[in-house]
């Protein structure tokens, strides 16, 4: 638990900042959403940024102790896959994220400090995901890897000859 007390700072922050610039949606988006309350009543928790702020902590938690569980329970070989797709999902996102901001129309008008809480949420996740990469598996944790081989049971020597 201490060795991911500052990740878990630094996912808190991240969030934060992230909800905070997700509300700030530029007029025209708020407008829009005023307008068309029924079509994006699911966006709503976005204007409010402690609502946006919580939804971000709230999913990246719930990563984090996948990834967590991961690391702790699986093999070295399946946990360090998961951690590098998950990375690599963590990128994909930012990057098609980052493409629908500029290339849809609707998308564009939403603001550029909306934009960045949305490009936060992926960098957290990536900052997550290497950071799990790169900690170092806890001795007292079970490891599938490490299971011990079968020992052949062998009776205990018991000398009932005394050789003096």
């Amino acid at each position: 638990m201490k060795k991911i007390l500052p990740l878990l700072f630094c996912t808190a922050a991240l969030s934060l900042l992230s909800g905070i610039l997700m509300s700030k949606m530029s007029f025209i988006a708020r407008t829009s959403m005023n307008i068309f309350r029924k079509k994006y009543q699911y966006y709503e928790f976005m204007r409010t940024w402690w609502q946006g702020a919580l939804a971000v902590f709230a999913v990246l938690l719930l990563l984090l102790a996948f990834q967590l569980y991961i690391k702790r329970k699986k093999s070295v070989l399946t946990a360090t896959l998961v951690q590098v797709c998950c990375f690599i999902l963590a990128l994909a996102g930012l990057y098609f994220t980052y493409s629908d901001f500029r290339h849809d129309l609707s998308h564009r008008w939403v603001g550029e400090r909306f934009h960045l809480g949305i490009y936060i949420f992926w960098i957290n996740w990536a900052i997550i995901s290497m950071y799990i990469l790169l900690l170092k598996k806890d001795k007292g944790t079970k490891d599938a890897s490490n299971k011990p081989a079968s020992v052949p049971q062998t009776t205990p020597y018991i000398d009932l000859v005394d050789d003096k």
